[in-house]
């Protein structure tokens, strides 16, 4: 009889135990169905996109190229970096210094040069003055020699010969005479012609000096955001963008301003999907700094050519897209990475679930669908276009909840 008793109880125990270890699974097995992630499917527009990746850049932009006819540039202002500038704002100050005792220098050889020219020109009337009157004089003499000598028919042999020779000296002199004023009037013209070359050069010196002075202040071409590219005269491993104190060669490349309302954005598209898409679809853009905007975009250029890249393997190739921002952020910067969702076709009314939602089953799509008890169920479903997120489906209706995670396998863990 206690042997009875003892089998019982035991018999009681074993079936507590494996009572209590089925309601824990059970229950363990309800926990995880409640606690698998789940989508509701939802109805509206499908996008139907080729997502890519890229980076913003501004299809206008100037450079800023120091003087090239100006020696000895040392930088002594420059505007902030990455700051935004208008057209005609001032954006590098060199030092002037050098310049303005320059034209100190040549204003005064100007001036000289001037006066110089000045007393020339002042001394050459003085001379035709006096030519003139030497002119008038000779010509008074041999007129007045013209007419002792019309008397030589009247007067004695010896006065009519000496009355022509005096003619004869009177004519030679007024040729003399004639000739000095020539040479003077040519002497004066070289003196005063070489002069004006010398006041000439003078002032163009002046004005090639204050052209410099003008230069060492550079204003900006267009508005945008000014960027200082490196300067490599320390060498290429020591090259840092141009700051306050270095010197620039002239001609050199000092800063470039790109023009912030011509930015797009500029990725790649994979070979495999170049024939999907077309210029001027539409481009949905996300600025990876801003990634609470998205921006509207149009597709208005890709590149012919594919291009190669090596940085994985095997190789691949790809195409350059370019999308147009209708309403560029003010905040945006050339060179922000940015991903690009150009869209090939818009499916309306359609029933879309997240991409995590669909699996395979028995070699058919399916997605588990929550039934009233909780309980998830596989329902196969037709897929009638993807996106790198979402997929459009029918087989289910809207609102349905549906699992992210199959329910099998969460069980088997």
């Amino acid at each position: 009889m206690k042997k009875l008793r003892l089998w019982i109880r035991l018999s009681a125990g074993l079936l507590l135990v494996a009572g209590s270890g089925f309601a824990i699974r059970e229950y363990q097995r309800t926990k995880e169905r409640a606690e698998l992630p789940v989508a509701t499917a939802r109805k509206g527009d499908f996008l139907v996109m080729v997502r890519c990746r890229g980076e913003l850049t501004a299809r206008r932009s100037e450079q800023v190229v120091a003087p090239v006819d100006v020696p000895d540039l040392q930088i002594v202002w420059l505007a902030p970096a990455g700051g935004e500038v208008k057209t005609g704002q001032t954006i590098i100050k060199f030092d002037p210094s050098k310049s303005q005792q320059d034209l100190k220098e040549k204003q005064a050889a100007l001036e000289q040069a001037q006066a110089t020219l000045e007393q020339a020109q002042s001394q050459a009337l003085i001379q035709d003055e006096q030519d003139k009157l030497d002119l008038a004089t000779a010509n008074y003499e041999a007129e007045k020699a013209k007419l002792e000598a019309s008397k030589a028919a009247i007067v004695s042999a010896i006065q009519g010969q000496e009355s022509t020779i005096d003619l004869g000296l009177a004519e030679e002199k007024l040729k003399v005479e004639k000739a000095s004023i020539e040479l003077h009037k040519k002497s004066n013209e070289a003196k005063i012609a070489s002069l004006t070359r010398l006041r000439n050069a003078a002032q163009a010196w002046v004005d090639l000096t204050n052209h410099q002075l003008e230069q060492m202040e550079m204003k900006s071409p267009l508005d945008g955001v000014i960027n200082y590219v490196p300067n490599y005269s320390q060498g290429w491993v020591n090259a840092q963008p141009f700051k306050v104190g270095d010197h620039a060669v002239p001609g050199g490349l000092l800063a470039e301003i790109p023009d912030l309302s011509t930015l797009e954005v500029e990725s790649k598209v994979d070979e495999v999907d170049r024939g999907k898409i077309a210029v001027g679809d539409q481009v949905l853009v996300h600025v990876d700094a801003f990634p609470e905007k998205t921006l509207n975009g149009t597709l208005n250029s890709v590149s012919p050519l594919t291009e190669q890249s090596f940085n994985e393997w095997p190789p691949t190739r790809s195409f350059r897209a370019f999308a147009k921002l209708d309403n560029p952020d003010a905040r945006m910067r050339p060179g922000m990475n940015a991903g690009a969702d150009i869209v090939q076709a818009k499916l309306p009314g359609a029933i879309s679930v997240p991409a995590k939602a669909l699996f395979t089953r028995d070699g058919k799509p399916t997605v588990y669908v929550r039934g009233p008890d909780g309980q998830y169920a596989p329902a196969a479903v037709t897929i009638a276009a993807r996106n790198p997120d979402e997929i459009a489906v029918e087989g289910i209706g809207e609102g349905t909840v549906v699992a992210l995670t199959e329910p099998q396998q969460r069980e088997n863990q």
